[in-house]
């Protein structure tokens, strides 16, 4: 077994590594783009104009405002608007099931760049492990000493730079992945303002009496 994987590193040595490592970083560099571009599109803030009118109970103008947005923010706006009538209970329902619904979308493919981040420095140093490997096995075959030498020590350093290309290519990838992490972990804080703003409104005496009125049939809706 020993001697079969043996002839086949020697035969394979540490090119198709080299070749695996800039297809996953071509690959990543396209996520990360393509993650920078939705995350312009979709994570732009309500501004605390929106912020205001919720916690003010100006409700109309507020569904005018996020209507025709983008975003986590605004679909969580929406869904808590959509339930005011039903008390700050409903709100924090509807705000919880608004961001479980949109946060996919947020962290598709960001798996992909932690495992890269994390695994492409170990695929690197492999290719150099079969590197060296190959070059101890030229060294076997006879040569000089001088050139024998020479061909061990020039194996060696092509080897080595499939440790460095893992490391490079696992740089941006992590990079990217906390800065998208980082990012969501914010919007979803802002989201959850939303409904707290919304809430802060609700909560108010006055506007609890008049809920309370409305159910018992006092005041027409």
């Amino acid at each position: 077994m020993t001697n079969a994987l043996f002839h086949l590193f020697t035969r394979a040595g540490a090119g198709w590594v080299m070749l695996l490592l800039v297809g996953l970083s071509i690959a990543s560099l396209a996520l990360i783009l393509e993650r920078l571009w939705f995350f312009r599109r979709h994570a732009r803030a309500l501004g605390p104009d929106v912020l205001g009118m919720l916690s003010s109970g100006s409700l109309d103008e507020a569904r005018i405002a996020v209507g025709g947005r983008d975003g986590m923010e605004a679909a969580v706006a929406r869904a808590a608007l959509a339930v005011a009538d039903g008390g700050p209970a409903a709100v924090d329902q509807a705000v919880a099931c608004a961001i479980a619904t949109s946060r996919p979308a947020y962290e598709r493919s960001l798996s992909f760049l932690g495992t890269l981040g994390n695994n492409a420095p170990f695929l690197g140093l492999f290719g150099t492990v079969v590197g060296i490997i190959q070059a101890f096995a030229d060294l076997s075959v006879g040569s000089a000493k001088g050139q024998a030498a020479a061909l061990v020590m020039g194996g060696i350093s092509e080897a080595l730079v499939a440790t460095a290309a893992g490391i490079l290519v696992a740089i941006p990838a992590v990079v990217a992945f906390n800065g998208f992490q980082r990012s969501l972990r914010a919007l979803v804080t802002r989201s959850e303002a939303v409904g707290h703003a919304l809430r802060t409104h609700l909560e108010r005496d006055d506007v609890r009496e008049l809920a309370l009125r409305r159910a018992r049939g006092e005041v027409a809706a």
